[in-house]
């Protein structure tokens, strides 16, 4: 599988649980903090969760 790197470029105040929840499950803390993961199916879905809240590139 592909892995891709996952940004934080909002912030999670005043955001609803889950979606704090989500980002914590994808080990995202604060800004501008980066993690690479592999993508899966399920990584996606959390992804569409708060595509507003990160930026998504491939890894090289």
């Amino acid at each position: 599988m592909a892995q891709i790197k996952i940004t934080q470029v909002r912030s999670a105040i005043r955001r609803p649980a889950k979606q704090k929840a989500t980002l914590e499950a994808l080990g995202l803390r604060r800004l501008n903090q980066t993690v690479v993961h592999e993508e899966t199916p399920q990584l996606r879905g959390m992804l569409d969760k708060v595509h507003h809240l990160v930026r998504v590139e491939t890894a090289e």
